[in-house]
């Protein structure tokens, strides 16, 4: 099923109780696509209705012709959720899919029913990061394509898996090497120029849970731990032998993780 606010479009696809609501919608991180969270969506069998969502250009979901802006993407998401009939939803995101989440919860905060924040931060991009990000975007569209993403394996997975989990090395490498790259030039620079969503936080009164790999080197614990020291009623989980990509790595305990999370949206 589409969201098409007029700009832009992301694909979602249902799993579990469709008349279960509200739903938990799973966003995913840059560069991948939805198929990151299957691990955890078998993990959250019998929870209810689980939506996982392509962002524009990446999967099945069609390359935007919109400005660059992950607030715009937000506004697809829920308009995603108004063809599904959902009023309202816990959003879970890793890294840029909990950009888009933080965006939707500044956005549209009356459709926000819990929030999940893995591997990801408040923060915007300070000067460095958004030359780096346009560097990225420069040489995925020149010659190099998206081999110019491929040193990111270093740093998406942790130590651990680059030690001992060689399929999941192959399976996330694929998947980078996979994208589109029109669509990781126009995801690096939407991410380039996103709002802080720290000032935020605290007035986000509903359910979260944030989770962090402790071996993640792009957002790590600490910035983790502030996130869920900011927001009102929020669950810490840092998961050992993971990093960047823990709903990849550690798919079990990630679903444990946001189990919780829709026990606590339910009561």
């Amino acid at each position: 099923m589409n969201g098409d606010p007029g700009v832009l479009q992301v694909r979602t696809a249902t799993y579990g109780d469709v008349t279960a609501d509200p739903p938990l919608v799973l966003l995913h991180a840059f560069p991948l696509d939805a198929s990151m969270w299957d691990g955890v969506v078998q993990g959250l069998r019998g929870l209810g209705r689980v939506v996982t969502v392509d962002l524009p250009g990446f999967g099945a979901a069609p390359l935007p012709t919109a400005a660059p802006s992950l607030d715009a993407v937000a506004d697809a998401v829920v308009a995603a959720l108004d063809a599904l009939g959902h009023p309202r939803a816990t959003f879970a995101g890793c890294s840029m899919g909990g950009y888009v989440a933080l965006a939707v919860a500044r956005r549209h905060p009356d459709r926000v029913a819990g929030l999940g924040l893995v591997d990801t931060k408040a923060e915007a991009d300070g000067d460095e990061a958004r030359a780096n990000r346009e560097r990225i975007a420069l040489a995925v569209l020149g010659e190099a394509g998206t081999r110019a993403l491929l040193p990111m394996l270093d740093t998406l997975l942790g130590a651990t898996t680059h030690a001992g989990r060689p399929d999941v090395v192959a399976t996330v490498g694929a998947l980078v090497r996979g994208a589109d790259p029109a669509a990781v030039a126009w995801a690096q620079r939407a991410m380039a120029g996103r709002p802080d969503s720290t000032a935020p936080l605290p007035g986000l009164r509903v359910p979260a849970a944030v989770v962090v790999g402790e071996e993640d080197g792009v957002t790590g614990p600490d910035q983790a731990r502030a996130m869920a020291a900011a927001l009102p009623d929020a669950v810490l989980t840092v998961l050992p032998a993971a990093g960047h990509l823990s709903p990849v790595e550690r798919p079990e305990p990630v679903a444990a993780a946001l189990a919780g999370l829709l026990v606590r949206v339910r009561l």
